[in-house]
């Protein structure tokens, strides 16, 4: 097909153009209008904006359906649900939870991905949120499940060759830092998270391989006093290491307009990638229920919170709405911030070459949006599956 009249996002400008797509990539990008193949079908855009699909490497759930659920029809609940927000591939969460349930959702993410491609977007891993935490930092997961890294439980999760795409660990646990060294080894995303930590451990984390911090700002340690001095925590160590990748939830709730500016002034656009965390409460209304692993939650206000409201419990957020938070309030460029949800996610995965970019042979995950920042289109492979 072609995709005509559009204005493209590349990932250092916009340009007005033509796409065709062939066999589920893009076979030709063009600022003239591409002659449409016998029996070709052409989409005129009728000048919206084209962008790489969306990558959202942090999301539990949507429309009361979880992860942890461990079932191909709740992924596919899942993958259908954020590809009307623009996103086309995706790599759910855990939450902290029993070894043996997270053994059941590689399990089932493994049989899911052997499945013929669905009507949403393509899940690509799963990524291990918890149980390595702090509790003194474990936001929305059982406290009485958090506990310390040990090789004889979590060697048979990264068994699962290339399906574990990341894993959130407190860099200051015992073991934390043998596991950052061996997930870095095997090319999976070692991110600091959930985490007390000092400066002088989340050096060690980084030292050991940690490149990658999830969802900044939230369930992170920051600048405090031991004696008389003040020290760094994970959030300054982050802020100022320029290898180090910040995963934003950019729903405006999670982190303040300024917080959220304050992380683009130090990590610049591509030190940042965009991630929504949304949980079951995803297409909800306010007031309804719903379950983050055996977590009662309820949505309000536009966000997700335990069923007690003290405490956050994932957006509620597509990834266009991050997009169009980060041009609106934080007054970026919407190349800029397209290229968090896009291209910044692609390389953390190391898929950056296949995916998060507009190039000739790259995969055709497409996502069209009108200036308001509508979604009309969603092409996973080709596929239109809004």
């Amino acid at each position: 097909m072609i995709l005509s009249n559009a204005r493209l996002i590349f990932a250092d400008r916009l340009a007005r153009g033509h796409v065709r797509v062939t066999d589920g990539k893009i076979a030709a990008l063009s600022d003239q209008a591409l002659e449409p193949l016998a029996g070709e079908p052409v989409i005129d855009l009728g000048g919206q904006f084209l962008a790489p699909g969306f990558i959202d490497i942090h999301v539990h759930g949507a429309q009361r359906r979880d992860a942890m659920e461990a079932s191909s029809e709740a992924f596919a609940a899942i993958c259908r649900h954020h590809a009307r927000g623009g996103t086309t591939a995706l790599t759910p969460a855990t939450v902290t939870a029993t070894s043996e349930s997270i053994l059941r959702v590689l399990q089932a993410a493994q049989e899911y991905r052997r499945q013929p491609s669905g009507d949403g977007a393509q899940l690509l891993g799963i990524h291990i949120e918890g149980p390595y935490f702090s509790k003194e930092k474990p936001g929305a997961h059982r406290l009485d499940l958090i506990r310390n890294p040990q090789r004889a439980e979590w060697e048979p999760w990264l068994a699962f060759d290339g399906l574990v795409t990341q894993m959130t660990v407190a860099p200051e646990l015992p073991g934390a830092l043998e596991l950052f060294e061996e997930l870095a080894g095997r090319g999976i995303i070692p991110s600091g998270g959930h985490s007390d930590a000092w400066d002088e451990d989340a050096a060690a984390a980084f030292a050991h391989g940690m490149r990658h911090a999830t969802h900044t700002f939230n369930c992170m340690s920051t600048a405090r006093r031991r004696g008389p001095y003040r020290v760094a925590g994970l959030l300054e160590f982050v802020l100022s290491e320029p290898e180090v990748l910040c995963e934003l939830i950019a729903d405006a709730h999670h982190v303040s307009p300024t917080l959220m500016r304050m992380l683009y002034l130090a990590k610049g656009p591509d030190g940042i990638v965009l991630v929504t965390d949304a949980a079951a409460g995803a297409g909800l209304a306010d007031g309804e229920t719903f379950q983050l692993g055996d977590i009662a939650c309820v949505v309000r206000g536009g966000v997700s919170v335990t069923a007690d409201g003290q405490t956050l419990a994932s957006s509620t957020a597509g990834m266009i709405d991050l997009v169009r938070n980060m041009v609106q309030l934080v007054e970026i460029s919407l190349v800029e911030a397209v290229r968090m949800a896009t291209l910044n996610p692609a390389r953390a995965l190391r898929l950056e070459a296949r995916k998060g970019v507009l190039k000739v042979g790259a995969e055709a995950d497409l996502v069209s949006f009108t200036d308001d920042f509508q979604v009309t289109h969603t092409f996973v492979g080709g596929r239109n599956v809004l």
